[in-house]
């Protein structure tokens, strides 16, 4: 009899000792409903899945974007708390009609990871226009890649209930192209010292916030967003972030690649 309960509370305590062994985290995957900003008319969606192994793989599929250009996307958003969403008119600081890049961020926070096809993932490749997917003569794309462990930002994985995903690039003259007779030029990029970038190309297109899997509902309201990590904003990374990111697309622009069809005249 003492040996049968000796093997009983054995038994009970490796039950309630397996959570403690079990794996970090299972495979996880959470979804995002692309709706559009800037009446831009894209809409679609985005698929998030964390693998136990660390990485994570991003499906987006979109339609409605400006034919023929690069739209750079992103995660953005807060890890570990805070408040999170989407931008609304209601951000439209200046009440031209139009949300720019930093009246948005505002509601949408600091960039996670940049969605590229290829290369880095850092926010210094938010604008890497030259390796952001793009859209098809329909205004369409299908976009997959899977980031390795190492290129995923600590703690991002276990909270991707916390986060959302952006898309860029508006064609308010409909003339499916990025260029200075829409809006002029970025003030995002001017403010830092970058010169000649459209506006067009910087204003927010789509963004969806997370459901699915453990994803709360977003926030009806708070400004509260951006941080890293455990909920603590890391200003200077994200402040070269945004300095690289610049840089990277006023180089761009310079060379003038032929698939960015960017055009600073009035035609």
């Amino acid at each position: 009899m003492a040996k049968f309960r000796i093997t009983a509370v054995v038994a009970a305590t490796s039950v309630l000792l397996l959570p403690l062994f079990a794996p970090a985290m299972a495979d996880t995957t959470v979804t995002a409903d692309l709706q559009p900003t800037n009446d831009s008319g894209a809409s679609g969606t985005a698929t998030l899945t964390a693998t136990d192994d660390g990485q994570l793989t991003v499906v987006v599929r979109v339609r409605g974007l400006v034919p023929g250009q690069p739209h750079a996307q992103h995660i953005h958003g807060s890890v570990g708390g805070g408040h999170f969403m989407c931008p609304s008119m209601a951000d439209d600081s200046d009440g031209d009609g139009i949300l720019t890049n930093e009246e948005a961020a505002g509601e949408y926070g600091t960039i996670f990871l940049s969605l590229t096809t290829r290369g880095d993932v850092s926010p210094g490749s938010g604008l890497a226009l030259e390796r952001m997917p793009v859209a098809d003569s329909s205004g369409r794309f299908s976009y997959s890649r899977t980031i390795t462990a190492e290129d995923v930002p600590p703690g991002l994985l276990n909270n991707l209930s916390e986060v959302h995903v952006v898309q860029h690039g508006i064609d308010v003259n409909d003339n499916d192209r990025y260029d200075l007779s829409g809006l002029g030029e970025s003030t995002f990029a001017k403010n830092l010292g970058v010169a000649g970038v459209p506006e067009e190309a910087t204003n927010p297109a789509t963004c969806g916030v997370i459901t699915g899997a453990g994803a709360q509902m977003p926030s009806d309201g708070g400004v509260e967003t951006g941080g890293g990590p455990g909920g603590q904003v890391n200003i200077l990374p994200a402040a070269l972030g945004g300095l690289f990111l610049l840089l990277s697309t006023a180089a761009l622009f310079a060379r003038r690649r032929r698939p960015v069809r960017l055009d600073r005249g009035d035609g």
